[in-house]
């Protein structure tokens, strides 16, 4: 039995979708992004009788409730496409072009011919986590460029008092708010077990404290099941990336970067506090820095080998081990 294939290209007020069954000629549509939409959306896919593989780009908020409707619909399988897939896939086509009509035209060609892989919401709980993380994450942000303020502000006797102040107060307010998200993070947490062994694993590393836990099982809980610690890695855009091409060219490696920003910010200061506070860590540093690896390698790799600690935490359900963190890997050495 043939599959209807769909594209969809996602923005804030409209879905534009290209349905295609078998060799027949494409039939692009154009839908509201609203609940309404939504179920619109769906009668037409489903309009046909047969199986429904739909492809849409990963666009945060602006997808999420599209994909949690098709995910829901009876007939329909929907996969949520990284937007660097993607674009990768439109460059291989030669389109010089970019409208929302090609783009949901060459996600409805990416179903037909690309491996189709499903996907899942995450769990509720570790949704709102994720959503309160986030918020956390940007409220420190926020925090920190109010402090750039205050010190450039207080560099200058020309300054007026008043401005001063209100940056003051400001920033006391953004403290109080991110706590108090961070109180019922943990509060959310401490309601549901497996969230709960899951932070008291993390917690368990020298380095990784409250708000720490939060950001990063905010992040790491929303991921498949079934992911591979080197999945992880790429997720978090730890994984290595060689440029070498002939006997020219023979770029310096570095992490690739191409992942979760949120994740791989979320792992920096756990990996310099347990570069200094865990024993099993910083040793693991310490022979890297004696080995010649420059301090910030050093540390990017710590972080890299905390994702790796994080996953054996989680799938073993085990505290933190500090004699298997310690022993270094043939790409660490």
């Amino acid at each position: 039995m043939h599959n209807v294939y769909v594209g969809i290209d996602v923005s804030a007020d409209w879905l534009d979708a290209t349905r295609q069954h078998h060799e027949e000629p494409l039939q692009p549509r154009r839908f509201s992004n609203d609940a309404q939409g939504h179920a619109a959306l769906v009668a037409w896919l489903t309009e046909v009788g047969l199986p429904v593989r739909a492809v849409t780009e990963a666009s945060g908020v602006y997808s999420l409730d599209l994909a949690l409707a098709l995910h829901e619909a009876d007939g329909i399988a929907v996969m949520v496409l990284n937007p660097r897939a993607a674009k990768d896939y439109r460059r291989a086509h030669m389109h010089r072009s970019k409208t929302d009509a090609i783009d949901a035209a060459v996600l409805c060609d990416y179903a037909r011919r690309m491996p189709f892989a499903p996907w899942q919401p995450p769990a509720t709980a570790a949704a709102h986590l994720r959503q309160l993380a986030r918020r956390i994450a940007d409220l420190s942000a926020e925090q920190a460029r109010e402090r750039l303020r205050l010190h450039a502000a207080r560099r200058t006797q020309t300054t007026s008092a008043l401005v001063i102040n209100d940056i003051e107060v400001n920033l006391r307010h953004l403290a109080r708010r991110a706590e108090r998200l961070l109180e019922q993070a943990v509060a959310l947490i401490e309601a549901q077990a497996s969230l709960a062994s899951a932070y008291a694993h993390a917690t368990s590393v020298r380095g990784i404290a409250a708000k720490s836990a939060v950001l990063l099982l905010g992040e790491l809980l929303c991921l498949p099941g079934g992911m591979s610690v080197r999945e992880w890695v790429a997720y978090a855009g730890l994984d290595v990336r060689q440029h070498r091409s002939g006997r020219s060219v023979e770029a310096r490696p570095r992490i690739s970067k191409e992942g979760n920003a949120h994740l791989r910010r979320a792992l920096y200061m756990p990996a310099l506090v347990a570069s200094r506070c865990e024993p099993a860590v910083a040793a693991f540093y310490g022979r890297l820095v004696e080995r010649g690896k420059p301090k910030k390698v050093a540390v990017v790799a710590v972080m890299r080998k905390l994702l790796h600690a994080l996953y054996g935490m989680l799938k073993h359900d085990a505290a933190f081990d500090g004699t298997k963190f310690c022993q270094l890997s043939p790409a660490e050495t």
